[in-house]
C-alpha cells in the first residue's frame, strides 16, 4: 500500500509535467520569442511601399533582408515563423495608412538547416559555425524535451498498470534530462540573438526585447526539474521503506 506522502508528491509531479509540457508546446507554436518595436512603423513600412513584403516572403531572402524588415516593421520571431506588421492595403498610388496587419511566414526546413554567415547576406564570408549550430540546437532541443517527457509519461503509465512506484525514477531522469534539454534551448537562443545583433545592431529607434514565447520556455525547465525531483525521491523513499519493512517481517 502506497503511503500518503508518496501519492500526493506523485500527483504534484504529474500536475508539473502537465503544466511544463503545455508550456513548452505552446513557446514553440507560438512566434513570440523576440519582437521588434519601432516608433513609426506606418512611416517605414510607406517609404519602400510593397517591397518590404515582397523581400520578406521570398525564397531568396537571406538573413540580413528578413532581418531589416522585422527591424523597420515591429516584427516578432518564433521558432517556425516569423512576423511583420504592415499596412492593410499598401500600393504606390495610396496613402500611408494607421490600419495595420501582422502577416508571417514559417521557416523551411532547409532554412533550419542552413548556414549561416560570418557577414549575414554575404555568402562570400564565409560559415559562422557558431550561429550555425546554436539555430539547428534550438530547432532540435524543444522536441527532444517534449520527446522526453512524452516517453516518461508512457513509462509511468506502465508503472500504475503494473501496481508498482519504482519505475517512476526512470520517468523522473527522463524529466531531469527534458530540463536540460529546454534549459539548453534557451542560452542557444539568446547566444544566437546576442550574435546575431552583435553583427546586425539595432538601428536608432528600434527596441529588441524577448517575448513571452520565450519567457514560456524558461518557465517550463524549473517545472521540469521539480517534477523530475519529485518522482525520483518518491519512488526511491517507497522503495527503501518497503524493503526495510519487508526486512523487518522477515525478521
Amino acid at each position: 500500500m502506497m503511503d500518503n506522502r508518496f501519492a500526493t508528491a506523485l500527483v504534484i509531479a504529474c500536475v508539473l509535467s502537465l503544466i511544463s509540457t503545455i508550456y513548452m508546446a505552446a513557446s514553440i507554436g507560438t512566434d513570440f520569442w523576440y519582437e521588434y518595436h519601432t516608433l513609426s512603423p506606418a512611416e517605414n513600412v510607406s517609404e519602400a511601399g510593397r517591397s518590404i513584403w515582397d523581400e520578406f516572403v521570398s525564397e531568396e531572402a537571406d538573413e540580413k533582408t528578413y532581418t531589416d524588415a522585422l527591424f523597420r516593421c515591429n516584427g516578432t520571431v518564433g521558432l517556425w515563423r516569423r512576423c511583420i506588421t504592415v499596412p492593410k492595403n499598401s500600393h504606390w498610388y495610396s496613402p500611408p495608412e494607421t490600419d495595420m496587419i501582422t502577416n508571417c511566414i514559417s521557416f523551411s526546413l532547409s532554412d533550419q538547416f542552413m548556414e549561416k554567415y560570418v557577414e549575414p547576406g554575404n555568402h562570400n564570408s564565409g560559415t559562422d559555425l557558431n550561429r550555425t549550430y546554436l539555430w539547428r540546437l534550438q530547432f532540435l532541443l524543444p522536441f527532444v524535451s517534449l520527446g522526453l517527457m512524452c516517453f516518461g509519461a508512457l513509462i509511468g503509465l506502465c508503472a500504475c498498470a503494473c501496481r508498482s512506484l519504482y519505475p517512476a525514477i526512470a520517468t523522473g531522469v527522463l524529466h531531469f534530462l527534458a530540463g536540460l534539454c529546454t534549459l539548453g534551448l534557451v542560452g542557444c537562443y539568446v547566444a544566437g540573438i546576442k550574435l546575431l545583433h552583435k553583427k546586425l545592431p539595432l538601428p536608432d529607434g528600434v527596441r529588441g526585447e524577448f517575448g513571452w514565447s520565450f519567457c514560456l520556455a524558461c518557465v517550463s525547465a524549473p517545472l521540469q526539474f521539480m517534477a523530475a525531483a519529485l518522482f525520483i525521491w518518491a519512488a526511491r523513499t517507497n522503495r527503501k521503506e518497503f524493503t526495510l519493512l519487508k526486512a523487518y517481517r522477515v525478521a
